[in-house]
């Protein structure tokens, strides 16, 4: 199992950027992808980003020119930048990887972008 620890939500303006950030720990050796998923009130959990072993990167499309996910292998950490933010992008964001076993998932840091 892999513990994970968001960080890096708040408040911010329409138009404004936040750093995400997730520090994994545990048995980091089994993880295959690494990536960032989000749920708003009322809605289902949606993807945002990912990241693969190899360095490969997928964006929800919705999101796609304004944020960029990135993995610090040396420091077991996975960031979210994310830049040109609007009201629907408020939303529970959650650290999410896959295991060659399984998912494990982080508590979540809240986004509030205010229009």
């Amino acid at each position: 199992q892999v513990h994970l620890v968001e960080s890096g939500g708040g408040l911010v303006q329409r138009g404004g950027s936040l750093r995400l950030s997730c520090t994994a720990s545990g048995n980091i050796f089994s993880i295959r992808a690494m990536g960032w998923f989000r749920q708003a009130p009322g809605k289902e959990r949606e993807l945002v980003a990912t990241v693969t072993s190899s360095g490969r990167t997928n964006y929800a499309d919705s999101v796609k020119g304004r944020f960029t996910i990135s993995r610090d292998t040396a420091n077991n950490m996975l960031s979210l930048q994310m830049n040109s933010l609007k009201p629907e992008d408020t939303a529970v964001y959650y650290c999410n990887v896959e295991r060659y076993a399984g998912t494990d998932w982080g508590q979540g840091t809240q986004v509030t972008v205010s229009s």
